[in-house]
């Protein structure tokens, strides 16, 4: 059974799974497994495809846990950006199998840079937001919740969760700039 994400320490458990603590690794699964794979199954549209992103994800979870710089973002966001990136790399690597010949590979790593810039900087915009705000988005655009089910989890009238989130999306593309 997982945490609210205000109860659970992510950098504590990306620290321990950096110093070799299995059950730190065990904890991040049970938390944010369920979420990880949504993520995944969204973007590939296969669930078995899906699994194999996010057993890979924890692979690089895992191996890179010891290189998570705090500084550039919250632990949490880094571990979605993981399973982000492996699951787009996938589809990347299908459609150049089936449409690409090698000439095209070079633009593929310009857009690997570009996609990896652009996450670094979500990462800092979203920072920037109130943590409630913030808390408001990811659900809304990760965990894939409604403003009906943002309110309820958060003990927020619906109108106030609808004003945030639109605040916060001005924001973010102001940020984005």
């Amino acid at each position: 059974m997982s945490l609210p994400e205000s109860d659970f320490d992510y950098e504590a458990r990306l620290a321990a799974c950096a110093r070799g603590e299995r059950s730190a690794l065990r904890d991040l699964y049970v938390q944010e497994g369920p979420r990880l794979l949504g993520v995944a199954k969204r973007l590939v549209r296969d669930t078995a495809l899906a699994e194999d992103i996010v057993h890979e994800a924890f692979i690089k979870i895992w191996n890179g846990a010891a290189g998570f710089d705090p500084a550039r973002g919250s632990a949490r966001g880094w571990m979605f950006t993981v399973t982000r990136h492996l699951a787009l790399n996938l589809l990347r690597d299908q459609s150049r199998e089936t449409s690409l010949g090698d000439e095209h590979e070079t633009a593929g790593d310009t857009d690997e840079l570009d996609a990896h810039a652009h996450s670094a900087r979500i990462h800092r915009c979203l920072e920037q937001l109130e943590p409630q705000r913030r808390h408001c988005i990811l659900h809304a655009y990760v965990d894939g919740y409604s403003h009906a089910q943002i309110a309820a989890r958060l003990d927020t009238p619906l109108g106030t969760v609808k004003a945030w989130i639109k605040r916060s999306l001005n924001a973010l593309r102001e940020c984005m700039g």
